[in-house]
């Protein structure tokens, strides 16, 4: 896994703020109204902007980072990349008295059943907080199984609390629980997740890694 220092803060800050109003064309895309000519006439203008970003396209997306304050960053994740327009972007708090925690509002873009988040969607979110909850326990990992547990229907629009808790390992295997609650505590969704520490990864017998932690 490679780590670079991060450099050109001017152009990041730029491209989260390009990512972000990519989040708001998606969201108004989902949910606009306008006749069939504004739709097109839009369609051209995209264009050609996608055509000048394409003008200097990476292969890949941005790696892990070094970022100025000398926490680890990745810009490019699905889950928590600020640069990512697909991106939430979630942020996850480390829990004092243990875990992860992260507060989301889902939008219309992640709904499945009408009315409700997509169950894939919620999966993702859960993923990434039983994944983060592991590697800040010292056990960071890749997913092997996820076993979700769905309770109520997630609603969009509607602020909703991710949790997470390391709970045991085994050598190179990790679980954590998590869920997502409303505010209140009602509860939508469990899960339990399985993470197996690749080889490469592990620093000494006591199976604790080295491997970066966003």
């Amino acid at each position: 896994m490679t780590i670079e220092t991060a450099t050109g803060e001017a152009r990041v800050e730029a491209l989260c703020a390009l990512a972000e109003q990519t989040r708001e064309l998606m969201e108004a895309v989902a949910m606009t109204g306008v006749a069939a000519e504004e739709l097109a006439a839009v369609t051209a203008e995209l264009r050609a902007l996608t055509d000048r970003l394409d003008a200097a396209g990476r292969t890949a997306p941005h790696p892990f980072e070094i970022a100025p304050d000398g926490s680890v960053r990745t810009l490019g994740n699905a889950v928590i990349g600020a640069g990512n327009p697909f991106a939430f972007p979630l942020v996850v708090e480390r829990l004092a008295e243990g875990g992860v925690r992260a507060a989301v509002t889902f939008r219309p873009l992640h709904e499945g059943p009408p009315g409700a988040v997509h169950g894939g969607i919620s999966a993702m979110v859960l993923d990434h907080l039983l994944g983060q909850a592991a590697a800040a326990a010292g056990f960071a990992g890749m997913t092997a199984t996820l076993s979700m547990s769905y309770r109520a229907p997630v609603p969009y629009g509607t602020p909703v609390v991710a949790t997470a808790r390391h709970t045991r390992a085994e050598g190179r295997k990790s679980w954590s629980d998590g869920r997502l609650s409303l505010p209140d505590g009602t509860l939508l969704v469990e899960a339990t997740g399985l993470f197996v520490t690749p080889a490469a990864w592990v620093r000494d017998s006591s199976g604790r890694v080295s491997s970066p932690r966003p």
